[in-house]
């Protein structure tokens, strides 16, 4: 028969669905081990992963602020060593505006992640 026929499909289909069902009697999962009891400590609180968020977030704020304030001083020196040449003036307009546009958005975005953790932490309508 050409091209396989319905019944031929079926059977298959049949096949590889008794293989999924059956799989686990195959491979041993029928029988679980017992799990270990928890190891001792303290737990970890809400208020530990906010300050750890907040940590690394102001961490992440200041080296772009910092990144941002490298452009434009290097974009500073681009203009100057330009000499006049417009393509490299423009270039060096650019990586200042870059900079500018750079870390504007940082601070912005620090700002309204400060926000936020005061409404998580409902700081804000106090």
């Amino acid at each position: 028969m050409k091209g396989g026929g319905f019944m031929e499909k079926r059977k298959i289909f049949i096949a590889i669905a008794l293989l999924v069902a059956l799989m686990p009697l195959f491979v041993g999962a029928a029988v679980l081990p017992t799990p270990s009891p928890a190891v001792g400590g303290n737990p970890v609180t809400l208020n530990e992963i906010g300050d750890t968020i907040q940590l690394i977030a102001r961490w992440l704020i200041v080296i772009s602020v910092v990144i941002a304030v490298i452009m434009i001083i290097w974009g500073g020196i681009m203009w100057m060593a330009a000499r006049g040449d417009d393509k490299k003036v423009e270039a060096a307009r650019k990586t200042i505006w870059n900079g500018i546009f750079g870390a504007a958005i940082v601070l912005a975005v620090g700002v309204i992640m400060q926000t936020i953790a005061s409404v998580v932490n409902r700081g804000f309508f106090n």
